[in-house]
């Protein structure tokens, strides 16, 4: 496996792909190798360095690395790979995409904050203006928009704008290790009222729930990824739910498939249906998210699923 430059400690994405390898590694007893990416220039020398070692499959994490692999899998058809949050690659065959729909759950995220949102604005930022992050400002926003259409509410979100598809992102050269810079951000949003926010930033984001944390109690917030009372345990009385993206899962299949030599580049393709992205538990806030509340997600989820709710989002996976 080769992370991106926010490494398997990020409480992240890396972080939970890099759990789907461990598993593979205690489950099906393989053996495994990993390397650690600190810039965009190491992507490709550290994919070179995998398929040095001999690795049967490589799975690499992020969106960012898709040059790389695309590259490697192009040069060593006897290999096969994995990229998370990309897809699969026009005529690679041996190289399976695992992407993930987070608008949908986005969406949900988006109708809760609206709902518990006391100040009638809610925040969203994000590291980089890249699909993988957009994606859930997406769907967060018609989640939004959903609840002021059927509640008749006029609940603000600032940080994102769907239509123009521009928004708050963290400053620097690497944004995404930016904690003073998430968190720098965090605090525009709540200065112009934001009390629940979502930030969409890797280890950047954790300075977004340092300032939620800072707010004693007036500000919360939704984490992504992966479940924030379990990777961020610490900011977890701040945390409403998080919208998680079974990545452990998609990785685990993907080197499961490989190694019985079934592995195809038709891409995994997390929805609400298939369970591969949806919302935490609501943990410290279980009890302050209402029954009728928590009911009315549940029919989002069905209406969604059904197609009776039409996601907008231009970053979905085609």
């Amino acid at each position: 496996m080769v992370s991106d430059s926010g490494g398997f400690d990020d409480k992240s994405f890396n972080e939970t792909a890099y759990n789907g390898l461990l598993q593979a590694r205690d489950d099906l007893g393989i053996e495994t190798a990993e390397i650690e990416s600190n810039a965009e220039s190491d992507f490709a020398p550290n994919v070179q360095a995998m398929i040095g070692a001999n690795c049967n499959i490589v799975v690499t994490v992020g969106f960012l690395l898709a040059t790389a692999t695309e590259a490697a899998a192009k040069q060593n058809p006897e290999v096969d790979f994995a990229i998370v949050d990309n897809s699969s690659f026009e005529g690679v065959d041996n190289a399976k995409g695992l992407i993930f729909n987070t608008a949908e759950s986005s969406f949900l995220a988006g109708y809760l904050a609206a709902a518990m949102s006391e100040t009638g604005t809610v925040g969203t930022f994000g590291g980089a203006k890249i699909p993988t992050v957009t994606i859930f400002m997406d769907g967060f926003a018609q989640g939004v928009a959903h609840h002021n259409e059927v509640k008749g509410t006029d609940v603000n979100v600032i940080g994102w704008n769907a239509e123009t598809q521009d928004g708050q992102f963290v400053p620097g050269d690497d944004p995404f290790q930016n904690q003073a810079g998430g968190r720098d951000t965090a605090n525009t949003l709540i200065a112009q009222g934001a009390d629940i926010i979502l930030p969409v930033a890797g280890p950047a984001g954790l300075g977004g729930l340092q300032a939620a944390q800072a707010s004693g109690g007036k500000v919360n917030a939704i984490w992504v990824d992966t479940d924030g009372c379990i990777s961020a345990a610490e900011y977890c009385s701040s945390i409403i739910t998080s919208v998680y993206k079974g990545m452990d899962v998609a990785v685990f299949e993907a080197i499961q498939a490989s190694m019985a030599g079934e592995l195809t580049s038709d891409p995994f393709v997390g929805t609400l249906e298939n369970e591969g992205t949806g919302l935490s538990p609501f943990n410290e806030f279980e009890d302050k998210v209402s029954d009728e509340l928590k009911a009315e997600l549940d029919q989002l989820t069905a209406d969604i699923i059904s197609g009776d709710i039409v996601i907008t989002s231009t970053a979905q996976p085609k």
